[in-house]
């Protein structure tokens, strides 16, 4: 919820989240590190690192909430919300930029060097063409995935879920909430709509077309790009669905959501994410 207009800036009492947080991202360090050099342990360790963490982010989000819902966010802490907001949709940016980066790298800059006249005398069968599956026999035959007509279909899911959460925040600010819990409810579906189609997608990949995360750079950049916006849907959907619940609730009014807005804001940037990958993974 957004602050009310107190001017003060609310300091909360010491918290043990932090402390608890730590404990359960070095469990999960520990146990990833386990689990790619194949010990017993480290595929539970890991797991348990994961429940815990989210157990933490549960009782802290709870105590915000609280915070919020007893009106001891002034008008300074809802201002640091937004721009903690703004910068964390930020590194998200820098995030996917890099992989988009790597993806440009490797078709206009590498790919042109490995089909250099030097490169040549190494692999004489190579073709620096995109999509590319690397030299002859290092990289099993796979089919690239094309924009039809899932990838498409997931678009005008992604596209009209920008639509229903525009219309949820409006009805909002209009105080009508049953309108604004229909059209939140209408997005967190759209949502999960796209993340079934996209499992779908990756079962049709991996055993129809043989496309894997280990087919050379195109799988690789394919499955981290999409991967990591799936994993993102995933987060904004549940972000979505929290805020729904306290929309059902009556935590927010028209003027006090700023846990809608935050959410909003992720969700749009999500969507925007989708539409660069949609050209430059599935049309170029």
């Amino acid at each position: 919820m957004s602050s009310n207009s107190t001017p003060y800036y609310f300091v909360p009492a010491l918290s043990r989240h932090p402390a608890m947080a730590a404990i359960g991202l070095i469990a999960f360090g520990f146990g990833m590190s386990g689990w790619v050099n194949h010990t017993s342990w480290g595929g539970t360790l890991a797991l348990v690192g994961v429940a815990w963490i989210l157990f933490v982010l549960y009782n802290w989000f709870g105590d915000t909430i609280a915070e919020s819902n007893a009106g001891k966010n002034g008008l300074n802490v809802d201002i640091s919300y937004r721009w903690s907001m703004a910068w964390f949709i930020f590194s998200e940016i820098m995030f996917f930029g890099a992989f988009f980066a790597a993806l440009f790298y490797a078709r206009n800059i590498a790919m042109p060097w490995l089909g250099d006249v030097e490169s040549k005398l190494l692999w004489p069968n190579f073709s620096a063409v995109w999509p590319n599956d690397g030299p002859a026999g290092l990289v099993e035959k796979f089919t690239t995935m094309g924009p039809w007509p899932i990838p498409t279909i997931n678009t005008l899911l992604l596209l009209s879920s920008g639509v229903t959460i525009t219309y949820a925040h409006h009805a909002l600010v209009a105080n009508h909430m049953k309108q604004a819990i229909i059209g939140l409810a209408a997005t967190v579906a759209l949502g999960a709509i796209f993340l079934g189609f996209q499992g779908f997608e990756y079962y049709h990949a991996y055993h129809e077309l043989n496309l894997k995360l280990t087919s050379g750079i195109y799988g690789s950049t394919f499955f981290m790009l999409t991967g990591f916006h799936g994993f993102h849907v995933f987060l904004g959907g549940t972000m979505l669905a929290i805020v729904l619940r306290r929309m059902i609730r009556g935590d927010f009014t028209a003027e006090h959501h700023f846990a809608f807005e935050g959410a909003a804001w992720y969700w749009h940037f999500v969507d925007v994410v989708w539409l660069g990958l949609y050209i430059a993974v599935y049309w170029m």
